[in-house]
Protein backbone atom coordinates (compact mmCIF):
# COMPACT_ATOMS: atom_id res chain seq x y z
CA UNK A 1 0.00 0.00 0.00
CA UNK A 2 1.01 3.50 -0.74
CA UNK A 3 2.68 5.34 1.80
CA UNK A 4 0.37 8.34 1.31
CA UNK A 5 -2.74 5.86 1.43
CA UNK A 6 -1.44 4.64 4.81
CA UNK A 7 -1.16 7.73 6.23
CA UNK A 8 -4.28 8.86 5.13
CA UNK A 9 -6.15 6.22 6.73
CA UNK A 10 -4.44 6.73 9.87
CA UNK A 11 -5.65 10.46 9.81
CA UNK A 12 -9.13 9.03 8.82
CA UNK A 13 -8.92 6.80 11.60
CA UNK A 14 -7.49 9.13 14.25
CA UNK A 15 -10.58 11.89 13.27
CA UNK A 16 -12.54 9.59 14.04
CA UNK A 17 -11.41 8.64 17.47
CA UNK A 18 -11.52 13.00 18.19
CA UNK A 19 -15.05 12.65 16.55
CA UNK A 20 -15.95 9.80 18.97
CA UNK A 21 -14.08 11.51 22.35
CA UNK A 22 -15.73 15.02 21.31
CA UNK A 23 -18.86 13.23 21.89
CA UNK A 24 -18.00 11.70 25.39
CA UNK A 25 -18.53 8.14 23.72
CA UNK A 26 -16.63 4.95 24.98
CA UNK A 27 -15.24 2.43 23.10
CA UNK A 28 -17.73 -0.31 24.11
CA UNK A 29 -20.87 2.23 23.39
CA UNK A 30 -19.29 3.49 19.92
CA UNK A 31 -18.41 -0.39 18.84
CA UNK A 32 -21.92 -1.51 19.47
CA UNK A 33 -23.39 1.64 17.66
CA UNK A 34 -21.10 1.06 15.08
CA UNK A 35 -21.68 -3.24 15.26
CA UNK A 36 -18.41 -4.10 15.74
CA UNK A 37 -15.98 -5.38 18.69
CA UNK A 38 -14.06 -3.09 20.55
CA UNK A 39 -10.34 -4.65 19.18
CA UNK A 40 -12.30 -3.83 15.67
CA UNK A 41 -13.51 -0.14 16.56
CA UNK A 42 -9.57 0.12 18.01
CA UNK A 43 -8.40 -1.24 14.67
CA UNK A 44 -10.26 1.96 12.48
CA UNK A 45 -9.17 4.34 14.76
CA UNK A 46 -5.64 3.60 14.25
CA UNK A 47 -6.35 3.59 10.61
CA UNK A 48 -5.42 -0.37 9.86
CA UNK A 49 -6.06 -1.00 6.26
CA UNK A 50 -7.91 -4.19 7.18
CA UNK A 51 -10.59 -2.74 8.46
CA UNK A 52 -13.37 -3.59 6.37
CA UNK A 53 -15.41 -0.40 4.06
CA UNK A 54 -18.56 -1.38 5.50
CA UNK A 55 -17.38 -0.21 9.24
CA UNK A 56 -15.79 2.53 7.88
CA UNK A 57 -18.87 3.90 6.19
CA UNK A 58 -20.86 3.09 9.48
CA UNK A 59 -18.46 5.40 11.79
CA UNK A 60 -18.61 7.95 8.95
CA UNK A 61 -22.78 7.58 9.31
CA UNK A 62 -22.26 8.12 12.96
CA UNK A 63 -20.20 11.37 12.45
CA UNK A 64 -22.55 12.65 9.79
CA UNK A 65 -19.96 12.09 6.92
CA UNK A 66 -21.35 9.03 5.45
CA UNK A 67 -22.53 11.24 2.20
CA UNK A 68 -18.45 12.02 1.36
CA UNK A 69 -18.48 8.44 -0.11
CA UNK A 70 -20.27 8.97 -2.83
CA UNK A 71 -17.94 11.77 -3.90
CA UNK A 72 -14.72 9.97 -3.58
CA UNK A 73 -14.11 8.93 -7.09
CA UNK A 74 -16.58 10.76 -8.93
CA UNK A 75 -15.45 11.24 -12.50
CA UNK A 76 -15.22 14.67 -12.18
CA UNK A 77 -12.39 14.05 -9.97
CA UNK A 78 -10.59 11.27 -11.62
CA UNK A 79 -7.47 13.22 -12.83
CA UNK A 80 -5.92 9.81 -14.58
CA UNK A 81 -8.96 9.65 -17.27
CA UNK A 82 -8.78 13.73 -17.65
CA UNK A 83 -5.50 13.42 -18.72
CA UNK A 84 -6.33 10.51 -20.60
CA UNK A 85 -9.23 13.05 -22.11
CA UNK A 86 -7.28 15.69 -22.78
CA UNK A 87 -4.59 13.93 -24.24
CA UNK A 88 -7.10 11.90 -26.48
CA UNK A 89 -8.43 15.78 -27.59
CA UNK A 90 -4.70 16.73 -28.41
CA UNK A 91 -4.17 13.65 -30.63
CA UNK A 92 -7.56 14.67 -31.93
CA UNK A 93 -6.91 18.51 -32.65
CA UNK A 94 -3.25 17.40 -34.19
CA UNK A 95 -5.07 14.88 -36.67
CA UNK A 96 -7.85 17.54 -37.94
CA UNK A 97 -4.78 20.44 -38.41
CA UNK A 98 -3.31 17.76 -40.73
CA UNK A 99 -6.26 16.71 -42.46
CA UNK A 100 -7.10 20.42 -43.03
CA UNK A 101 -3.45 20.98 -44.04
CA UNK A 102 -3.54 18.50 -46.44
CA UNK A 103 -6.66 18.87 -48.33
CA UNK A 104 -5.81 22.92 -48.11
CA UNK A 105 -2.75 21.41 -50.33
CA UNK A 106 -4.41 18.89 -52.81
CA UNK A 107 -7.09 21.93 -53.21
CA UNK A 108 -3.98 24.17 -54.33
CA UNK A 109 -2.43 21.40 -56.33
CA UNK A 110 -5.08 20.58 -58.30
CA UNK A 111 -6.18 24.28 -59.01
CA UNK A 112 -2.78 24.76 -60.07
CA UNK A 113 -2.44 21.46 -62.42
CA UNK A 114 -6.35 22.12 -63.81
CA UNK A 115 -5.70 24.19 -67.50
CA UNK A 116 -6.76 27.87 -67.46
Amino acid sequence: MPPSTVAALQQLGADLAVARLRRKESLKTWAKRVGVSVPTLLRLEAGEPGVSLGVLATALWLVGRDGALATLATPREDRGALELDVREAETLGRERVRATTNAKLARATKQRTLPP
